[in-house]
């Protein structure tokens, strides 16, 4: 089994250290950025709303996302602290707009200290990264937030299971598969959690980097 790289022991203290913090967050730092505030906007998230970044690395869109959003509105997760830390002190335009207490380490998807004002979601290239199951358990834990309205969050398909069965190259060029990362799912296994943990899928056209593809889930 090929061991993710993001799991590797030091592997983040040595990129920040050597000023990588951009490249380790799947470069095309701006261009991505830039796709995920287009979508959010598309879905209705205006200054008074309250967003939850999940596995947010450095920052990439809390640097476009803290700006927009009123005082405080903005919330990030990821699992490695020291990564959210450097992207608040050389990513934001203005640090002061978000405190140090928004940025929470949490590597199961347990949202630890997330207050329940959070109205929007969005975990971007975050879940092709990872085995299935945790998009299940944030799902699953992020019905919670009883003010939530919606997630957004973007995986890599496979059409149908004996395709998902060997590697499958996108149609940005990214090869992916089904139990190394990075993962490709079938929709339908998409929908069945949905169904299972509490939500409604819609599936966007929008053309995002790398060929992934966009979901909105809402509560059910």
């Amino acid at each position: 089994m090929v061991q993710n790289p993001y799991d590797t022991a030091g592997f983040h203290d040595t990129a920040i250290a050597a000023g990588r913090h951009r490249a380790i967050v799947g470069g095309r730092w701006d261009e991505t950025g830039r796709a995920q505030m287009a979508a959010l906007l598309a879905a209705g998230l205006q200054p008074h709303h309250h967003l939850l970044d999940i596995g947010a690395g450095a920052l990439r869109l809390g640097c476009k996302a803290v700006p927009y959003l009123d005082p405080g509105h903005y919330w990030a997760t990821d699992a490695s602290l020291p990564l959210l830390r450097i992207g608040r002190e050389v990513e934001l335009p203005n640090p002061t707009r978000l405190t140090a207490d928004h940025l929470i380490a949490d590597a199961a998807f347990d949202f630890p200290g997330v207050p329940d004002s959070i109205t929007h979601a969005i975990a971007f290239a975050l879940f092709p990264h990872l085995p299935m199951a945790h998009l299940r358990r944030a799902l699953t834990n992020l019905r919670r937030f009883p003010r939530l309205e919606m997630l957004l969050f973007t995986v890599f398909l496979a059409p149908d299971a004996a395709s998902a069965a060997r590697p499958l190259r996108q149609p940005d060029g990214v090869v992916t598969h089904d139990i190394r990362p990075p993962y490709h799912l079938l929709e339908a296994d998409l929908h069945h959690f949905a169904v299972q943990t509490g939500w409604h899928l819609t599936r966007s056209a929008t053309v995002l980097p790398r060929g992934q593809v966009l979901f909105a889930a809402t509560p059910a």
